[in-house]
């Protein structure tokens, strides 16, 4: 997306770090440009509000789901490994049909990780 107006920091970079941006996940120089961007281009800054209700929609409606307790432990281990640059072994986190404390299932077959 472009709105067709010359800027110093291009549409099309600042919706590809808009959830950076929304997540305070980026250094305070980049934040920085985004915003002088949004108060220059109308269209970055209304997707910017849509994206940011629709987050807020989201923790509102979802935020209250508690985790089971060994479903996160597994996941965080998993994440360690990771992390450490160990070898991670090509398996699921949890076996299928695995229920937490709750009865719910806590299998995460079929989930892929982010960029895969």
């Amino acid at each position: 997306m472009s709105c067709g107006e010359p800027h110093e920091t291009d549409c099309s970079e600042v919706l590809d770090h808009l959830y950076e941006y929304l997540d305070r996940e980026m250094p305070e120089g980049d934040c920085a440009k985004i915003q002088v961007h949004f108060d220059e281009c109308s269209p970055c800054l209304e997707k910017y509000g849509l994206e940011q209700a629709v987050k807020k929609l989201v923790k509102r409606c979802c935020g209250h789901d508690d985790v089971p307790t060994d479903l996160r432990a597994k996941v965080m281990g998993r994440i360690d490994l990771i992390r450490s640059g160990d070898d991670v072994p090509d398996q699921p986190v949890l076996d299928t049909g695995s229920t937490g404390d709750d009865g719910r299932s806590t299998s995460l077959e079929g989930a892929n990780p982010p960029g895969s």
